[in-house]
């Protein structure tokens, strides 16, 4: 018999890709993760992992059998989902996780809603970045997460995804800027400024850099920061021009192909029905519709 617990083990490698890092993920320790991989390889008879000193990747096998690992997760949690629906589920606590502009659009309005239409209900918010919340939430850390996508992607079936809003970058200049009051701008006329941007590996950063190579340059980045509102303030002080989402800092409009973001609500497959996790949803849908 296969212990369900070691397939979320087996799960946890496949998302983080390193046992140290699934065992962080997992609050357990890297030696305690590997012993419950071997225990799941003899349960299934088969290897589910090549080793290559320390490194580890999945076979076929345990491909496959992290897609059933899956499809379990998501019955595990109809299961609760079905059970607290039994015990009338009108008051607990829901965990999001969200960046902060959809903080202050999306979630603060919908926690107020929620005191007088379901008193009961607790919520609990984290701010994180975008690009960060999905993989709590894979790990059971959140709830419910508010994240965004900027190019149309593969659904991962692990997620029920419910869209919120879909909002365009806008240019931040410097009050001295000589494009500053003007309609609409060019990106190719910012060729030669420096620019405000998140640093690598938050999405935004791929964004400018994307919008500014199909302009025909490459952004001169000097000045970085995660923050939207640290960024605005940043191009006010002189430092540079930016491109940023439209709510989180106004600015001017861009010309051409304008990049977007998507901004959508995000539960993991099978908590929809879950009778908290669905009113909190419902609350947060509400504000943008």
């Amino acid at each position: 018999m296969i212990d369900p617990r070691r397939l979320r083990v087996l799960r946890a490698l496949a998302d983080h890709g390193t046992v140290t890092a699934a065992a962080t993920a997992l609050h357990l320790t890297p030696s305690a993760v590997s012993q419950q991989l071997a225990a799941l390889e003899a349960e299934v008879g088969q290897e589910l992992l090549r080793r290559r000193g320390r490194r580890v990747s999945l076979t076929s096998a345990g491909e496959l059998l992290v897609g059933h690992a899956h499809a379990v997760a998501a019955e595990l949690e109809r299961a609760r989902a079905t059970l607290a629906g039994l015990a009338a589920g009108t008051a607990g606590l829901v965990e999001v996780g969200s960046f902060a502009s959809a903080i202050t659009q999306v979630v603060a309005p919908a926690m107020a809603a929620l005191r007088s239409s379901a008193p009961g209900v607790v919520v609990h918010v984290r701010d994180v970045e975008g690009h960060a919340s999905v993989p709590l939430l894979l790990d059971g850390e959140i709830d419910l997460a508010i994240t965004e996508e900027y190019r149309p992607k593969r659904d991962d079936g692990r997620l029920t995804r419910f869209p919120l809003y879909t909002e365009p970058f806008d240019a931040v200049l410097p009050p001295a800027h000589p494009l500053a009051g003007a309609v609409a701008v060019d990106l190719a006329a910012l060729a030669d400024d420096e620019w405000v941007a998140p640093p690598p590996g938050n999405p935004v950063r791929d964004v400018v850099e994307l919008a500014c190579g199909g302009a025909g340059f490459a952004p001169r980045i000097t000045q970085t920061s995660n923050d939207f509102t640290a960024i605005g303030a940043l191009v006010r002080a002189g430092a540079g021009v930016a491109l940023v989402p439209r709510r989180a800092v106004r600015g001017t409009p861009v010309t051409g192909a304008i990049p977007l973001r998507r901004v959508f609500a995000a539960v993991r497959k099978g908590a929809e029905d879950h009778p908290l996790v669905r009113v909190v949803c419902a609350a947060i849908t509400s504000v943008t519709t």
